[in-house]
């Protein structure tokens, strides 16, 4: 039956035939050399995925393959999250904040918050130019292999991974951009590390906070304009579509912190629960099965607006800093996990004592809760799991971001405190801060 076959497609059912534990993604993987994806960007179906769809048919006419690519997954039973292998998944997870979505405060900037805001400052500190080339450093640099391993070691399960849809998507909606290989390369860390990965769109086409950190006008667009709404639903069709069956990711977190408190709520509210149906439709159709993670309003505070589950594996996230320890600031949430049996998952927190992280990690855990704190490596600070050293005239590069120094530093200040900024993000260079990881019940010490 493998005489006729393509030469890659027989050795592939061959090796199927050697080891019978591996999954197609696997298969399809070790074909590739690792680098492969199952779509393009685009959406379009490559060459490979075509192949590789021919070869699934085949391991499976042969007996050979792995179940559907559902009962590799994660899922949901009643509150629980459940390993494809039927264990309760507690989920103690970290956000790799700052990496692919900005944000100003981990610059030390207190004006030039948004993403916008800061590429600006980049901009005019350094040139387009070599804004570009340091952009490019930085996002080679922030987050790599040893940053993963290093996660996996200490007992971490899972890394939540913030995105800006525009690494993704152009303003025209074209799904291409430079994130596709930086999410793909990051995967791989997280699978060969034995992690699990949720996908976390902090910045939707639009905004849909009202606030900085979605890199909006100040206004949740994504709920009022037909278009960004529209684009936002096809990038996460493409994502669903690109990793569609990969087990290395736990889920899709849809939205992060929509509709901020002091918008008309009254109406954005009503739209919250109808835009999550359209979202998971779109992703179900070309990734079923996957766990879909659904965000309360007014910053991921509240889920009031939010019904009974309108499809299965879904999971609710709510996010909540420098709260009272007790089990009164989680009540409303755990009413409606108990309403509708569905799971929690404390998807941000922490930014505060080690004390507290302690005592708050546990109450959730006394509770059944999952959580990922944020975030993983800062700037110069003692809250979090790395501390990134500050640079030499970092307070001049402040000044002028934020507008108030109109002179730009001097050319070797600049300089030096780029290339120690470039240097202080790699792992190697970083600061552990070991109290912080015994806060999380995670290794205290080398």
């Amino acid at each position: 039956m493998l005489v006729n076959m393509p030469v890659n497609l027989a050795s592939a059912c061959r090796a199927a035939a050697d080891s019978k534990a591996l999954s197609p993604w696997d298969l399809y993987r070790r074909q590739r050399g690792g680098e492969g994806t199952l779509a393009r960007a685009d959406g379009e179906e490559s060459f490979y995925t075509a192949r590789m769809r021919l070869l699934l048919a085949l391991l499976f006419i042969l007996g050979l393959a792995a179940p559907a690519a559902a009962e590799s997954l994660v899922r949901i039973e009643g509150k629980n999250f459940i390993t494809p292998d039927g264990r309760p998944l507690s989920i103690k997870g970290i956000s790799l904040g700052n990496w692919l979505m900005p944000e100003g405060y981990m610059f030390k900037f207190e004006v030039a918050k948004s993403p916008r805001q800061i590429f600006g400052a980049f901009d005019r500190l350094l040139g387009p130019d070599r804004a570009a080339r340091f952009w490019t450093g930085f996002r080679d640099t922030y987050i790599a292999r040893d940053d993963i391993r290093f996660i996996k070691s200490v007992g971490f399960n899972t890394v939540r991974i913030p995105l800006h849809y525009r690494l993704f998507m152009t303003e025209q909606g074209e799904i291409e951009g430079e994130g596709w290989a930086l999410l793909d390369r990051v995967l791989g860390w997280v699978r060969e590390a034995g992690l699990l990965a949720i996908v976390d769109l902090h910045a939707a086409p639009g905004g849909q906070t009202g606030i900085n950190h979605d890199d909006g006008p100040g206004y949740p667009l994504m709920f009022y304009v037909p278009r960004d709404r529209e684009l936002t639903v096809r990038l996460w069709r493409a994502i669903a579509q690109r990793y569609s069956g990969d087990p290395a990711i736990l889920g899709y977190d849809i939205l992060n912190e929509p509709i901020a408190p002091y918008h008309d709520t009254a109406t954005l509210n009503m739209r919250l629960e109808p835009f999550y149906k359209e979202v998971t439709q779109a992703i179900r159709d070309v990734d079923p099965g996957r766990v879909v993670i659904l965000a309360g309003g007014q910053w991921s505070s509240s889920f009031d607006m939010l019904g009974a589950p309108f499809a299965k594996n879904l999971a609710y996230t709510y996010h909540l800093f420098w709260a009272s320890t007790k089990r009164d600031s989680i009540q409303r949430h755990l009413n409606f996990a108990n309403r509708y049996d569905v799971p929690l998952f404390l998807g941000e927190t922490g930014e505060l004592t080690d004390e507290w992280n302690e005592r708050f990690r546990k109450l959730q855990e006394e509770h059944g809760i999952g959580w990922a704190f944020w975030t993983y490596k800062n700037l110069d600070t003692p809250s979090t799991v790395v501390s990134i050293p500050l640079p030499a005239g970092w307070a001049e590069i402040v000044a002028f971001a934020d507008g108030t120094r109109r002179e730009q530093p001097a050319a070797a200040v600049i300089d030096r405190a780029i290339q120690q900024y470039l240097e202080g993000i790699r792992f190697r260079n970083g600061v552990i801060r070991w109290s912080y990881l015994a806060s999380l019940g995670l290794k205290a010490a080398p």
